[in-house]
């Protein structure tokens, strides 16, 4: 799940990884590549604001709750539904909390996207929309602040020691010693 580059001089290195040049555009290409990464949580939660609006407005591209409850059967019950949403944010929260102690670069944004949409969702079926759709909304946001959060302090993190890095193969013209 982490992703390094291992930037040690090795003998006959096919990437010409010894030249110092090189080894600095390979360290501001994963830069770059942090960077990028690091604004993948407000994506997320751009996303997740554009489908909360279309779930209060009451999707109204689905198919109504009568016809699909005729054709699949019932939706779970309403209390089901939100114990379900309690015991998941609970779970993506800390999940995400012990990412963010352990260093991890994890790309999980999205499908808390996809899973909270599933609880909008199982609401508009249950027709139970209207009374829960505050809980779905705060649950996402907080899930998903954190997950932004925890995705930009990794990359501020890691763009930080690459750039000590950049700097040491400046002064040394040698790859820096990875810990």
């Amino acid at each position: 799940m982490t992703q390094t580059n291992d930037y040690q001089p090795t003998v006959g290195n096919p990437r010409g990884l010894d030249n110092p040049d090189t080894l600095c555009q390979e360290i501001e290409k994963e830069i770059a590549r942090l960077k990028r990464f690091s604004n993948r949580g407000l994506w997320a939660l751009s996303l997740f604001l554009l489908l909360s609006l279309l779930a209060w407005l009451d999707f109204p591209f689905l198919p109504q709750p009568d016809t699909v409850v005729a054709y699949l059967g019932p939706p779970p019950p309403p209390r089901i539904i939100s114990v379900v949403l309690i015991i998941y944010t609970f779970s993506a929260i800390m999940l995400s909390l012990s990412r963010m102690t352990a260093g991890v670069e994890h790309r999980s944004s999205f499908c808390h996207v996809g899973y909270l949409t599933a609880f909008f969702i199982f609401y508009h079926y249950a027709k139970a929309l209207d009374a829960n759709y505050w809980a779905v909304f705060g649950a996402g946001i907080t899930i998903l602040v954190v997950e932004s959060y925890r995705i930009w302090a990794y990359c501020s993190e890691m763009i930080t020691k690459k750039t000590e890095d950049m700097e040491y193969v400046r002064k040394t013209g040698r790859a820096p010693i990875d810990d």
